[in-house]
């Protein structure tokens, strides 16, 4: 019995040890938590207090991605002067203006710079004289850049072999005498200016031709002393009869100009015009239609700001004389009209200025040509304008 008594103490003993050690594991379990809790706690301070190590994928887009690709050579000056592979990025206009505007500050280039010349199309669509261009630029890479603006529904299909592919800039719609013809012209700006090679920027459209070879075009503006903007005083109807008051202070009515809206800019100008803050509001609000900002807006701007490296008229030529008095376009021209004592006629037909010479190169560009006008240029291109 005295055995039997003593198996169920120690029985009774070993039931209630079981329940201790239970405890005692609870209680690890729970001091283990509290412990990670106190540390998920500091770090969620420091990451409020200190910058983020690592951040998931899902946070990050595209273009940000492709920022972060760097290629061989990146680490050094390189990476700030290579021009961007394509015309086509994902900016709005306000971060493009912004980057575009950034401009050295110390003089000269430490590296190899060819400078460039900037061709900017503002174009409809369709290109119905590349084929000429492409005869105007061949045998000069290295020398030329193009951006092409257009209606933004279209999509330009030129091959890989041509200067125009993957040249089309972001665009936006264009409406002729609107304030939305001279967002475009600073939209090409601000795009050609991301290549810090470009030096000399002109705006043409598909509608015009080229009047020498690539290597007159270029030493035209690389010897220049001034840039290519027509800027008049026109006391008339209009010129200042389209100045609206409400511009003053920042454009006086003796400081209104008038031109046309084809042009050449060297680098300086090109900035000014896209960092412009000052004349731009003013001439949305106020230079409606009869005003048409494409006729006065760089005009006045750059004549208050830079007169001095103005040439006071365009480089690209036109004929005005078949439109009447009244009409808002200049003539068109088409096959019937192309002979070699045409263009001859265009090309050394008037006398003007240049760094204070007089000379009959007057003009480097010419519009209106229709299409049709394509088959005879090519043909007289090689012993007339000196190419193809």
């Amino acid at each position: 019995m005295e055995d039997a008594k003593d198996a169920a103490a120690a029985q009774g003993q070993r039931g209630r040890a079981f329940p201790t050690g239970l405890l005692r594991v609870f209680l690890g379990f729970l001091l283990l938590g509290v412990g990670l809790s106190a540390g998920g706690m500091y770090l969620a301070r420091r990451a409020v207090a200190a910058p983020t190590l690592f951040q998931p994928c899902l946070w990050k887009t595209a273009a940000a991605a492709e920022a972060e690709v760097e290629e061989p050579g990146d680490e050094g000056l390189e990476r700030w002067t290579r021009p961007p592979a394509r015309a086509s990025h994902a900016m709005t206009d306000e971060e493009l203006l912004w980057r575009a505007s950034f401009a050295p500050r110390a003089r000269g280039y430490p590296f190899r710079r060819v400078p460039k010349v900037a061709f900017m199309f503002l174009a409809h669509g369709p290109l119905p004289l590349a084929q000429l261009w492409e005869r105007f630029f061949r045998g000069n890479e290295g020398r030329y850049s193009i951006y092409l603006h257009t209606m933004p529904a279209y999509r330009a299909n030129f091959s890989s072999d041509s200067v125009f592919y993957q040249r089309q800039i972001p665009s936006k719609v264009v409406e002729w005498g609107q304030m939305s013809m001279c967002d475009a012209e600073r939209r090409l700006l601000a795009n050609a200016l991301l290549d810090i090679s470009n030096e000399w920027f002109v705006l043409v459209s598909e509608s015009c031709i080229p009047l020498f070879d690539f290597n007159s075009t270029y030493q035209y503006f690389q010897n220049s002393n001034q840039s290519f903007v027509m800027s008049i005083d026109d006391p008339g109807r209009d010129g200042r009869g389209r100045y609206n008051p409400n511009m003053s202070p920042e454009v006086e009515l003796e400081q209104w100009r008038k031109g046309w809206q084809w042009f050449e800019v060297d680098r300086e100008l090109a900035i000014a015009i896209i960092k412009d803050t000052i004349y731009y509001p003013k001439f949305k609000e106020f230079c409606r239609p009869g005003c048409y900002p494409d006729e006065h807006y760089f005009h006045t701007m750059l004549t208050i700001e830079a007169p001095h490296k103005l040439a006071n008229r365009t480089a690209t030529w036109v004929d005005w004389s078949r439109a009447g008095p009244n009409s808002a376009h200049p003539a068109m021209f088409g096959r019937g009209d192309i002979t070699k004592e045409f263009l001859k006629e265009v090309r050394e037909g008037e006398t003007c200025l240049y760094n204070n010479q007089n000379t009959t190169m007057c003009y480097l560009f010419a519009r209106k040509f229709a299409p049709s006008a394509l088959e005879p240029l090519l043909e007289l291109a090689p012993t007339v304008l000196g190419f193809g």
